[in-house]
């Protein structure tokens, strides 16, 4: 039985991201009264369920086992029983699995409730000192080169606060592309959020790019990016063509002007090339 007696639901637990006392005093209690919990990885829930002494049954519930649990846990809530969905750390379905889950038993009719908590995200997000008014939430950028460029081209022009979670050992990769496409704005890394080594780096992205983040090749990042300046410029201040215009007869190497024009634009480095010696800038 569930949450004021409520049979048949799927609760949304947030947990914490590092340190262990922030959780909530309801996160506790759902976690003691659902009949199941479905973690991520139960070998780290077992640690957050020890500290609180609560002995709910756990089973796996991991983004290679989801396509076949989710039916399995559906079935159970349809003849009654109760769920909490967690993950390794903070709120599930933010870059972790459990959307599926979410997805299904809003189709089978069974109540879905949040229970809010800690989030790496927002963590990260209110000690930046960047904007938090408006921010865009991307998550893990594509692996490959080529997509990633496009998705952060995609993002260029956002007047809000970029965020993204990158492992360690891509995160450097990772800067360089933003840099490339974004050029130089401010940028906060942060580590380890709440823990004994909590790290808050701020900078600018070409900082970061040529010093490189030389820390240990563990724990994930939450990378923070300035937005476009929602300055009141008109789209036609940003246009490459209109900008291209404005550059003719500027004596600069060509590759210079591609430089110039990315950073000016928020399009790619390889694009402005492009434009620049097709034009004959």
């Amino acid at each position: 039985m569930g949450e004021n007696g409520q049979a048949s639901a799927l609760y949304i637990v947030s947990t914490p991201i590092g340190h262990l006392e922030d959780i909530t005093l309801r996160a506790i209690r759902i976690l003691k009264e659902v009949s199941l919990i479905a973690a991520e990885d139960t070998r780290v829930t077992r640690n957050l369920l020890t500290r609180y002494d609560i002995g709910t049954p756990m089973t796996s519930y991991h983004a290679h086992n989801a396509l076949e649990k989710t039916p399995l846990l559906v079935s159970r809530m349809k003849k009654g029983q109760t769920v909490a969905l967690v993950s390794d750390a903070g709120t599930p379905l933010l870059s972790d699995p459990g959307q599926i889950l979410v997805d299904m038993a809003i189709r089978e009719g069974i109540p879905v409730h949040p229970v809010p908590g800690a989030s790496a995200l927002l963590a990260a997000l209110v000690v930046s000192g960047l904007e938090t008014g408006r921010f865009h939430f991307t998550g893990f950028l594509p692996r490959k080169e080529s997509d990633c460029l496009r998705a952060i081209h995609h993002l260029s022009r956002l007047p809000a606060t970029l965020v993204f979670y990158e492992s360690p050992r891509r995160v450097d990769r990772t800067i360089a592309l933003l840099s490339e496409v974004l050029g130089d704005r401010p940028a906060v890394l942060c580590r380890e959020l709440t823990k004994t080594f909590e790290t808050v780096r701020r900078g600018t992205l070409f900082s970061f790019r040529d010093q490189g983040t030389g820390e240990p090749s563990r724990g994930e990042w939450t990378l923070l990016v300035g937005g476009w300046p929602d300055d009141g410029r008109d789209e036609k201040a940003r246009n490459p063509e209109e900008i291209l215009k404005a550059m003719e007869g500027i004596g600069l190497p060509a590759a210079d002007k591609a430089r110039l024009l990315a950073r000016l634009s928020g399009i790619s480095r390889k694009e402005a090339y492009g434009l620049v010696l097709g034009n004959g800038v």
